[in-house]
């Protein structure tokens, strides 16, 4: 498999954001989003394999003193994970030893294959992405209750879109958590970000079940940092 990083940071979105979490970053992705903050994880990257993976893994979650760090959460992510083949012995080894795997996914490929017990966090590609009408609506019948479903918002016509989606599939009923996620501005000024107070005004006003999503490690860390 083709990975573009490994490392250790806190969960900065979802219901567990905040937690510590080892990060695997698969490279490749076959969408074009124009708010995309991981255009780096397109290209390039190291060959390595599901073993090696779950050494630095393994790695990553020791202490000072060799002893295990505790960290047993791990998120599988992109680009797209869903790409390559290799994702599905790697997220089986992770859940084998004792992780709770999560995955990050457009919501573009099927999810079906995946194991059970991990965790989707499933996109919904809102208009002013550039990639509408790419979610597989198959997934619709996998999701479970521990799943999370996420739509990234640009503008008021994302959020309606994302409304009108959610109340239609009745998303609410369908997984954990439903998330509204503001997009953040670009650090370079390729485009702006919708302001996190607006889009919580409109989920008062309408009173969706969702929670706003914030990206936690783009206010600890400066937001163009990578590997955290």
């Amino acid at each position: 498999m083709v990975i573009t990083e490994i490392f250790k940071s806190i969960q900065g979105e979802g219901t567990r954001a905040g937690l510590p979490c080892i990060f695997v970053r698969l490279t490749g992705c076959n969408l074009r989003c124009t708010w995309c903050d991981t255009a780096y994880a397109f290209h390039g990257g190291k060959k390595m394999t599901v073993d090696e993976v779950m050494d630095q893994v393994e790695a990553l979650n020791q202490g000072p003193d060799g002893t295990s760090a505790g960290i047993r959460l791990v998120e599988l992510t992109g680009g797209e994970p869903l790409l390559q083949e290799e994702i599905y012995p790697l997220a089986e080894q992770l859940l084998a030893v004792g992780y709770t795997v999560m995955i990050e996914t457009s919501g573009e490929r099927f999810i079906g294959r995946l194991p059970k017990e991990v965790i989707k966090i499933v996109d919904v590609k809102c208009p002013d992405s550039g990639e509408p009408d790419t979610f597989d609506e198959r997934n619709l019948a996998e999701l479970g209750p521990q799943d999370e479903v996420k739509f990234v918002i640009s503008s008021r016509a994302d959020y309606e879109f994302a409304r009108e989606f959610t109340r239609r599939h009745d998303l609410a009923h369908r997984v954990r958590e439903v998330l509204f996620s503001p997009v953040h501005d670009d650090p370079e000024g390729k485009w702006s970000g919708l302001e996190p107070r607006a889009l919580v005004e409109w989920m008062l006003e309408d009173g969706l079940p969702v929670r706003l999503g914030l990206q936690l490690h783009k206010i600890v860390w400066e937001p163009a940092t990578r590997g955290v």
